[in-house]
């Protein structure tokens, strides 16, 4: 019986462990809403290198350095190419004491100026199977393949942000 359990237990702690994500291994999928109610999935940009901002709306400025040097290599620099590269944000609502209807206001607003998508996971479920840091601000980098090539938990170091930019233009020119 002890050895019965030990397995259930052994099972449930790799099924668990499955979805934490750590550099070099692949993102398991989700589906989540936006402000209008369109359902979207990582397969809504196939064959995109993705930039995922998952995000506690109360740290919604936390990375915005690192944002907009993203978007001044795509905009002015054109390092990076839109049709091979897309950044969205995902709202970690559960995480914010501010109601929903103003995080979707907040994430509207973000969306225009980043001319990009922004989802919203009510529940915060994405952070928990993807062992994300509660109350912050995440980036994930996907290449096309959706396997992870950077993660940060928390808020990015000014000297590290040329070298995420430059890891984009990497994955994109490979």
């Amino acid at each position: 019986m002890k050895d019965y359990l030990l397995f259930i237990l052994l099972l449930f702690t790799h099924l668990f462990s499955q979805g934490t994500l750590e550099v070099g291994i692949r993102a398991s999928d989700w589906e989540l809403k936006d402000a209008d109610g369109k359902l979207f999935t990582m397969e809504s940009w196939s064959g995109k290198i993705l930039q995922i901002n998952y995000v506690d709306p109360d740290e919604s400025e936390m990375n915005e350095h690192f944002n907009d040097a993203v978007k001044y290599a795509i905009d002015v620099d054109s390092l990076i190419a839109r049709d091979s590269f897309k950044g969205i944000g995902i709202a970690d609502c559960a995480s914010s004491w501010k109601p929903d209807f103003a995080i979707r206001l907040i994430g509207g607003a973000k969306a225009k100026k980043y001319d990009t998508t922004v989802l919203f996971d009510y529940d915060g479920d994405l952070r928990k199977v993807w062992g994300l840091k509660e109350d912050s601000y995440n980036v994930i980098i996907l290449d096309e393949d959706r396997i992870v090539r950077a993660i940060i938990r928390g808020q990015i170091p000014e000297e590290q942000v040329a070298d995420l930019v430059q890891l984009i233009i990497n994955l994109q020119n490979k």
